[in-house]
């Protein structure tokens, strides 16, 4: 956080439907943290749907980001921390403006975090968001959601998707509250990536958002949506960790840090299931949006094709190489044999193993691998959401980041997560520090990162990004590079073998296995 200085020591106050809210001016910014969207989802409430905030006497000091939901920390580099501040009051939303005018009327973009739907908070320093409110002159809100087992695991008597239902109402307060931040509350676009874009997707295809946000970028949108069936048998095995039922009577009285251990009990576990869950055994990611049939009652490939969001703008991208993060977590850099490689092709391929070679004759074990990897979990998933969103009726520009990131003399690729220190510019946070190795941008970095800033920019202020909408003859998309340009859609081959396709919810293979 920024210290204000002599020249800083404004501290504007704004009031909200729940009360007043004390923010600091920095760096030419007014930045309020930490503001309640809902009540802190504990005791009666916990497991339930959101509820309002309680309002407050006086004026609240909005100083410091709200604690971040209970998670699965992660690994190191991530965006879960644990020196984040603690309590249990986990729904709250920030907001950067360059003032708080009630008159001003700008562009609004909320930000959601990704993280596996299982970590992540929007007090991360890779989430700083003056340099994308101040270079494009609007109001920019981060918020955070539930999570793990507290936010997305089947359990019940609870309603699915609570982690959504956070999300919602998050936009219900920025539509009652952001003008008086300065910002247009018919002017807003939701953005996010990884598990933020899945939210993304999610909230096109949820009645409950219909008319909360006017455009939406989805970045690396995950195509893991669980059935209910999948949801309620990987729940059962999540309560099982602790001995018990996946009901709200038995789990009710558990610390959140029981739960969250559950979790990370389950994971390892998991590529052990493919017999059983099928696809979503080897993500050890026992948490996604679950197409319920209420709150999200299909997929959001299946809305959009038949026009559920037609009135809303869409960008949907995605990074070349995007599992190469995974595999680098995972020390296996390059190192992929034969083995992994039939075994993944046989598992994601839609045309079987024998497709995807005869597509790739020159491709090594490793790289066949990577790349059904990423065009299962985050590329095809992406491109089929544009299209959908084009056949029923929207209108989609699409991008690919193809820049490798410098660390590791350029091993890591165009890898997963690359574009949010690009998009934020936090090049020494998080990720961003494996990324880029802890070295400064260099000027070619630099550039990329404002391009990124100025189409997501301008996008949220015209519905333009600077570059035509898709199309299915000639498919022209952005590729973020070097040398940035318009060009056909470079991955050709992955998109003729995922043609048809469809993105269905990840079904419970064999309940006997």
């Amino acid at each position: 956080m920024t210290i204000p200085g002599p020249a800083e020591s404004v501290e504007p106050v704004v009031r909200t439907s729940s009360g007043a809210v004390r923010g600091r001016t920095e760096d030419g910014l007014t930045v309020f943290r930490g503001i309640p969207f809902a009540q802190p989802p504990v005791g009666d409430a916990r497991f339930a749907a959101p509820r309002r905030p309680r309002p407050w006497d006086g004026i609240r000091d909005a100083y410091a980001f709200g604690p971040p939901p209970p998670q699965d920390l992660g690994v190191a580099g991530t965006a879960g921390s644990s020196d984040a501040p603690g309590g249990d009051d986990w729904l709250t939303a920030n907001v950067w403006t360059p003032a708080p005018d009630p008159a001003a009327h700008r562009p609004v973009m909320v930000w959601i975090h990704g993280g596996a739907y299982k970590m992540g908070h929007s007090g991360s320093p890779a989430y700083d968001a003056r340099r994308i409110a101040a270079d494009g002159d609007l109001v920019v809100v981060t918020l955070n959601y539930r999570l793990g087992m507290e936010g997305f695991a089947h359990i019940e008597g609870a309603p699915a998707n609570r982690g959504l239902l956070d999300q919602i109402a998050a936009l219900v307060w920025v539509q009652e509250n952001i003008a008086a931040f300065g910002g247009d509350p018919d002017q807003v676009t939701i953005f996010g990536e990884s598990a933020g874009a899945g939210s993304v997707a999610a909230l096109l295809a949820m009645p409950r958002a219909a008319g909360l946000f006017r455009r939406a970028v989805a970045q690396s949108v995950p195509g893991t949506f669980f059935s209910t069936a999948l949801a309620a048998d990987i729940g059962t095995a999540l309560a099982a960790e602790l001995g018990l039922r996946p009901t709200v009577e038995d789990l009710a009285d558990l610390t959140p840090d029981q739960l969250v251990k559950a979790g990370q009990a389950l994971a390892p576990k998991m590529p052990g299931n493919v017999p059983r869950w099928g696809q979503a055994a080897p993500t050890v990611t026992p948490y996604a949006p679950v197409v319920d049939g209420e709150f999200l009652p299909v997929t959001p490939w299946q809305a959009l094709a038949s026009g559920a969001a037609r009135d809303v703008e869409l960008i949907a991208g995605h990074n070349r190489d995007e599992n190469r993060l995974f595999t680098a977590m995972a020390g296996k850099l390059g190192e992929i044999g034969e083995d992994r490689a039939s075994a993944a092709l046989r598992l994601y391929a839609p045309g079987g193993e024998a497709a995807y070679r005869a597509a790739f004759p020159d491709a090594s074990a490793n790289d066949l691998y990577e790349r059904v990897q990423t065009d299962w979990l985050f590329a095809m998933p992406s491109l089929h959401l544009a299209e959908a969103h084009l056949a029923g009726g929207g209108r989609s520009h699409v991008y690919e980041l193809t820049w490798p990131a410098p660390a590791f003399d350029g091993a890591l690729g165009a890898c997963h997560a690359l574009d949010i220190p690009l998009l934020f510019g936090t090049f020494q946070a998080d990720l961003g520090l494996l990324q880029f190795g802890g070295t400064e941008p260099s000027p070619e970095a630099l550039a990329l990162s404002s391009g990124f800033r100025a189409a997501w920019t301008a996008f949220a202020r015209t519905g333009d990004p600077g570059w035509p909408a898709y199309d299915t003859r000639q498919r022209l998309v952005r590729v973020f590079d070097a040398e940035s340009a318009v060009a056909p859609y470079p991955e050709e081959i992955s998109r003729r073998l995922w043609e048809g396709y469809e993105f269905a919810p990840l079904p419970l293979v064999d309940p006997k296995a």
